[in-house]
């Protein structure tokens, strides 16, 4: 249900572009308008905006180190350019993430260890990565490197672990050398603490690794886990394209015939590895693991009772869409974080004559944006 509005103050804005409708609650009226205009169509009331807390709900963030060893600055970059606000007191951060960032200029004036400057492509402490563990109140930390060797990185490694002492998980070094937007590299070295993060969804254990992706609102996915759960009938086949960790179909596999896994990511694939050893035998034999490209495994669609999609933002692969629209499984449940991918994907479903869009149920996943995390449930015609 919706909220009201939120009266706070942010610090940092201006200029920090993280919260562009800071303090506006539901969905911006252009989402709305195409939401209900989809419901609409498929004969659906209005769809109602789940919202969960204004503040402190990221527990992930990616942060850009910039600035000086004397006066570094950790946050996010102002839109359109390499140049970082400092976000010391973010309020949509848990506060614990906002204390790993302290400490973290802290080390790096401690000891003199430089940030990165993009267009010299020079500095060592490139983006610091935390995510913070519900269950132990700890944080499993990534320092990302313009290195390729975690050597020059580890007097900062060690003031970051005296600093947080019990509220550090794991303290990790990424190597990232090259000229690159991307964030995270190839190379990781372990310096401290467990393998990976741990979080109960669905009733399960979810295993997090440092590079594997996961939510930042973790409250409110655990709302959309639920639902997608009590749309799966008791003793389906389900099969789940980009399962990332497991984190909707593990909770599944106690009460279902079986789910068939597919995944590309290796990190994701390590962690649903972890999270699959975690359960029992007889569940363990449930499950099916198909790794690579979902668009190299769509044939299975058409043994499937249950698909469930979780795509990136460009939304289905065409060979996922053709599987679906020639053998339909008697349920499609996608979880969408792009909109217009999900019309479009939707618009190819529905125009196909073999489905059609049975509820539609929006989630503020990040308050004070203009994004929407939509979870649709199409049934066979």
């Amino acid at each position: 249900m919706g909220r009201p509005a939120v009266v706070a103050t942010c610090p940092h804005r201006p200029p920090c572009p993280g919260c562009p409708r800071f303090g506006a609650p539901g969905l911006s009226g252009s989402a709305r308008a195409l939401l209900a205009a989809l419901a609409e169509d498929a004969g659906l009331l209005p769809p109602a905006i789940v919202e969960g807390a204004p503040f402190g709900y990221r527990h992930r963030a990616r942060l850009a180190v910039r600035g000086r060893a004397a006066s570094p600055k950790i946050g996010i970059f102002q839109e359109g350019s390499h140049r970082v606000v400092d976000i010391p007191h973010c309020l949509v951060h848990h506060p614990l993430v906002n204390e790993v960032a302290t400490a973290t200029k802290a080390a790096l004036r401690r000891t003199g260890v430089s940030p990165y400057a993009d267009r010299a492509h020079r500095g060592m402490l490139r983006y610091l990565q935390v995510v913070v563990e519900r269950r132990s109140a700890s944080a499993q930390v990534v320092l990302v490197a313009n290195d390729e060797s975690p050597d020059a990185l580890e007097p900062v490694a060690r003031e970051i672990e005296r600093a947080l002492g019990a509220r550090l998980h794991s303290l990790w070094w990424n190597g990232n050398p090259a000229r690159t937007n991307t964030i995270l590299g190839p190379a990781w070295h372990r310096w401290a603490g467990g393998e990976a993060v741990r979080e109960e969804l669905g009733g399960v254990q979810v295993f997090f690794p440092p590079g594997a992706f996961g939510q930042s609102n973790l409250p409110l996915f655990e709302e959309i886990v639920s639902q997608v759960a009590r749309w799966v009938p008791d003793g389906a086949r389900v099969l789940e394209f980009h399962a990332g960790c497991g984190a909707i179909g593990l909770g599944l596999l106690s009460r279902v015939e079986r789910v068939v896994f597919n995944e590309i990511a290796p990190p994701a694939l390590e962690g649903l590895a972890l999270g699959l050893a975690a359960r029992p035998e007889a569940e363990r034999s449930r499950a099916v693991v198909l790794a690579g490209p979902a668009a190299d495994h769509a044939t299975p669609v058409r043994d499937a009772d249950v698909v469930i999609v979780d795509p990136p933002r460009r939304g289905l692969d065409e060979a996922v869409l053709a599987s679906v629209a020639a053998t339909p499984p008697g349920r499609l449940i996608a979880v969408s974080c792009n909109l217009d991918a999900l019309l479009r994907d939707a618009r190819a479903l529905l125009a196909s004559g073999c489905m059609r869009l049975a509820a539609v149920v929006p989630y503020a996943l990040f308050p004070h944006t203009a994004h929407v995390e939509t979870l649709a449930c199409f049934a066979r015609v």
